[in-house]
Parts: C-alpha cells; structure tokens; sequence
C-alpha cells in the first residue's frame, strides 16, 4: 500500500470519527452522563463502528494479511478476530471494545449513556493511531 493510499484511508477513517462525533455533541442531546435522543445515537454508533472497519482493513492490508471478500457476502466478525489475534491482541481489543460498545450496544441496542459510547469511540481513536500515517498528529483519547 503506498504511503498516499494509506493517508487517504486514513483521513478517510478519522472522517467518520469526526462525523459520529459530531451527531452525539449538535444531535444527541447530553444530559448528565446520558444522550436524550437514541435514533442519533445509534446514527453515530453506526458511523463509528462504519469507519472501525475501514480502519481495521487497511491495518490488515499493512499487516499484509488483508481479508478477502467474497462477493454478494459479508465479512464475519469472527474473520477479523482470527487475523486480529495472530497480528495484536491490542487491536483486537480495541475491535472487540468498538464493536460490543458501538454497534451491538449503541447501534443496535440504542445505549445512551455516554461513558459508554466514548469508550466505544476512544477504541475506534486508538486503533485509528495503528495506521496513521507518519507526518499525522496523533489522536487525542477522550
């Protein structure tokens, strides 16, 4: 992958970070420790948990272990959880936190609560700081 693919994924994965953020703080309506409105909620997780994966590909493709997709299908959790574990048991903790926090919880289940969901997007920065690409600032953790 040349360094100018690479800083285009990755802008490309903070991109959707900035998005999601950007539902839950004009959108969401924070009260205490809880957002007030769940359909933006879930609207943020699903941007969020979106830009995981882009980001957790093009980590795979660095790594040279790229997964493959099969046409008309999708990729299993479980597919990236198996190259995850032989890569960094780091990454996949950070996947596992994203995916359980951001699109079972938030996403699917609507959780409002907030330490909750930033958890699920601190997950998503720091496996975003995996593929930055050299010359990027790193990215604050919430």
């Amino acid at each position: 992958m040349s360094t100018k693919e690479k800083q285009t994924r990755y802008r490309e994965a903070v991109r959707y970070l900035d998005n999601a953020k950007e539902i839950l703080r004009t959108k969401a309506e924070k009260k205490d420790r809880y957002y007030q409105d769940e359909k933006y909620v879930k609207m943020a997780c699903g941007t969020a948990y979106s830009g995981v994966l882009k980001a957790v590909d093009t980590y795979l493709e660095i790594k040279g272990k790229p997964i493959e997709k099969k046409k008309g299908s999708r990729i299993s959790v479980d597919s990236y959880r198996k190259l995850l574990t032989k890569l960094d048991k780091g990454v996949l903790n950070d996947f596992n936190t994203a995916y359980e926090l951001l699109h079972l919880a938030g996403y699917y289940e609507g959780l409002l609560h907030a330490d909750a969901i930033n958890s699920g997007l601190d997950a998503f920065s720091a496996i975003l700081n995996k593929i930055r690409p050299m010359g990027e600032p790193p990215l604050s953790l919430n």
